[in-house]
């Protein structure tokens, strides 16, 4: 399992680091998705590293429904600079002397002057090339250890997904012995039918006919075969990096070849096989939906 290089779309990372009196954390979580779906929860100040936090995910993590969050815990006040003292207390002022003239008893005057219009700025100092570049190499830790979570995770999704084709591989062995009782009862209700016609009146070229098409109709070797190709192919791709939608899309191949084998055998043991391979089928189908 160690060559093994599918991957899951589930999946959590984290960095943490200091740039000067900031503690920053970054959080990254996947879900699964059939495109990239990035949310991303990041403070004003880092407005401007949207873009390229945005390109660092996609070029790392290609797939999925992502949160992305930065969090910065910083060792002096943070509210500093951002509180408009003077159009505050303005407030502050015009709202006690209304509070006296209406007599009112509301006296929670912080709580409303913070909901004024102006009192809470939005003045950042520009960000710096070097707090930039150490925002980013935070986001691309974080998620370089989601994608180390994404390959353990998909080391156990590998696991199941190859004892549900070696389940499937067993059912389809397993058909051989009853292959040869069903032709065995074809011919004999053949041979039945035919001794009960009339020969004076058959058509010998047209019989011939339709006994050649009636063969083939019932003949199920090309179904194993391509179902047999399909469940190597299947095996040979968890080997490759993204290759969750191939393998969805060789399942459903191995859907059909399966149903056919159900529709053409025309035996009760081999269409129990057959149901039997389409339930494991099924758990196939839904543990892909989780790979990358």
């Amino acid at each position: 399992m160690s060559q093994i290089a599918l991957q899951s779309m589930t999946g959590f990372g984290k960095a943490n680091g200091h740039f000067n009196d900031k503690k920053i954390s970054i959080e990254v979580r996947s879900l699964n998705s059939k495109g990239l779906d990035l949310n991303l929860k990041i403070p004003s100040s880092y407005r401007d590293l949207e873009t390229p936090i945005r390109k660092l995910v996609t070029e790392k993590l290609l797939r999925g429904k992502m949160d992305l969050g930065i969090y910065i815990e910083s060792q002096q006040h943070q509210l500093a600079g951002l509180i408009n003292e003077q159009v505050a207390t303005a407030y502050f002022e015009k709202l006690k002397s209304l509070n006296t003239t209406w007599g009112t008893n509301t006296q929670d005057y912080l709580a409303l002057v913070l909901r004024m219009p102006d009192v809470l700025t939005s003045q950042y100092e520009e960000l710096s090339e070097e707090e930039t570049e150490f925002i980013l190499s935070l986001v691309v830790e974080g998620c370089s250890q989601l994608e180390k979570f994404r390959r353990q995770e998909g080391l156990s999704l590998a696991k199941d997904l190859t004892a549900n084709l070696d389940a499937i591989q067993q059912e389809l062995l397993a058909i051989v012995p009853f292959e040869q009782e069903r032709v065995a009862q074809v011919r004999e209700r053949i041979q039945k039918g035919l001794a009960s016609i009339d020969e004076s009146r058959v058509d010998v070229n047209r019989l011939e006919q339709e006994m050649i098409y009636y063969v083939e109709k019932l003949d199920i070797s090309e179904e194993k075969q391509r179902l047999q190709q399909h469940l190597t192919y299947f095996t040979e791709t968890l080997n490759q990096d993204a290759s969750g939608k191939k393998l969805g899309f060789i399942a459903q191949e191995m859907g059909r070849e399966i149903n056919t084998l159900g529709s053409k055998c025309n035996h009760s043991e081999i269409q129990r096989r057959v149901v039997v391979m389409k339930d494991h089928l099924e758990k196939i189908k839904e543990q892909v939906l989780n790979a990358l």
